[in-house]
């Protein structure tokens, strides 16, 4: 799939709430095709602590006015730069960078599984199989009420559920802890979040048979494969997560 460098504006920064924000950024020219799961990376200009690019996931596509939309946490220095552009300036970015989620064949139950900053990908990913005929699941876990994010636009999709760690919302405790793993029974579970999570999600997917992919959130200095900062051991060998992923099947992992 083909990959260019290319300056976006900043049309719009929208914070969230205290830890996320979401960046719309505007391609001067036709967006090319993009899947759900492929991520970008970014120049952050501004930090002159920050000299390598940083990856995000893409958390939706607008083609029609060609428009990417990404979620990000401010983590550190970087993406707290990120947090202060204004609309009209400049983000240079490359994309579209890695594999994407496969996609379910028409009657498949299928479950989304998002923790934190691991919902990024996941919009993008539901609106799509929605464009497919195809109504997912979508679970989604946050420490608090008060980390919440983006529920309006993930209710369009799907059918939500949310855990809280501290209760003050939907269920209390963790996701693999929510009693609809063991009520409903899926096909297919897509997956993206927290590495501790991630692995719980695997092995009960495992345990019950059901096809699950997982996006890893691994550190990435490149995107396309040179430096070798992402790599993830395999059933076939030790493979980059960001030109062989970030989306894995689940079996093909050893952890």
């Amino acid at each position: 799939m083909r990959k260019v460098i290319r300056d976006f504006k900043i049309l719009f920064n929208t914070r969230l709430n205290q830890d996320y924000f979401i960046l719309e950024i505007l391609s001067p020219e036709p967006l090319i095709r993009i899947m759900p799961g492929q991520f970008i990376q970014v120049r952050i200009d501004k930090s002159k602590d920050t000299f390598l690019r940083r990856p995000f996931s893409i958390h939706d596509v607008d083609y029609e006015n060609n428009i990417i939309k990404l979620l990000i946490q401010i983590a550190g220095k970087g993406t707290k730069v990120l947090s202060e552009l204004l609309p009209g300036e400049n983000l240079n970015v490359i994309y579209p960078l890695g594999n994407s989620f496969s996609i379910p064949e028409l009657g498949e139950k299928v479950l989304l599984i998002g923790g934190g900053s691991g919902t990024a990908p996941l919009l993008f990913l539901a609106r799509y199989l929605n464009e497919k005929k195809i109504t997912p699941d979508i679970l989604l876990g946050f420490r608090n009420k008060y980390r919440i994010i983006e529920l309006e636009e993930f209710s369009k999709y799907g059918k939500m559920y949310i855990t809280t760690e501290d209760g003050s919302e939907g269920f209390q405790g963790l996701i693999d802890e929510h009693p609809i793993l063991t009520s409903n029974k899926y096909d297919r579970i897509c997956c993206c979040g927290p590495e501790p999570m991630i692995k719980k999600i695997a092995s009960y997917a495992r345990l019950m048979n059901i096809f699950c992919e997982v996006s890893l959130e691994n550190l990435m200095a490149c995107g396309i494969g040179v430096c070798l900062c992402c790599v993830v051991k395999t059933t076939q060998g030790h493979v980059c997560t960001c030109t062989d992923g970030p989306v894995f099947n689940v079996n093909q992992l050893i952890w």
